[in-house]
């Protein structure tokens, strides 16, 4: 007898998930006969069999819509965020070259109102894959950042990086204002 706490899952949620592992399998080890592709599907089946419900939450499979607009602001995010990298290794160059060498190292903290773990975690290592920053922190929505300069600290409280993970996710108001 099926517990009512559970998710009755579509078989077809199952198969999408084996198909997609698979898939990704033989592209990345690039072995083709029959002992490894045997393996690959073995592999394959055990985890889309136990852990398909992480890939496809809901009932059934997701529509088009709820697929297609976070995706379509993540190619959006990724190039804005080469951007910034770049633009950050280029003050890091700045304040390592300057005669003075001008840091001013600070811990930044700063709220969201976000809670999804996944939000945060690219939330923490965008900022950590930019120069001068590193997550040191997430409590209760509150980060908790090492910022090289005067600069960077400021450009993180500015908030363009938080509403950019946000909008990605379709969060509209990121920033804790109380």
């Amino acid at each position: 007898m099926p517990q009512s706490g559970k998710k009755n899952h579509r078989p077809f949620s199952r198969w999408l998930t084996f198909i997609l592992l698979f898939s990704f399998w033989a592209v990345l080890s690039g072995f083709f006969d029959w002992f490894h592709l045997s393996l690959g599907i073995a592999g394959s089946a055990g985890v889309s069999f136990f852990s398909h419900d992480l890939l496809f939450p809901q009932r059934g499979l997701p529509s088009f819509r709820t697929i297609a607009s976070p995706a379509l602001n993540f190619l959006l995010y990724i190039p804005w965020l080469l951007v910034q990298v770049a633009l950050a290794n280029l003050h890091v160059i700045y304040l390592v070259w300057h005669p003075r060498m001008p840091i001013d190292p600070q811990i930044v903290r700063f709220k969201t109102k976000w809670r999804e773990d996944f939000l945060l975690t690219v939330m923490a290592n965008s900022i950590t894959l930019t120069p001068g920053t590193a997550t040191l922190d997430i409590r209760a929505g509150e980060f908790h950042v090492h910022a090289l300069s005067r600069k960077v600290a400021a450009d993180l409280l500015g908030g363009k990086m938080q509403d950019r993970v946000g909008r990605m996710f379709g969060q509209k108001d990121w920033q804790d204002h109380g």
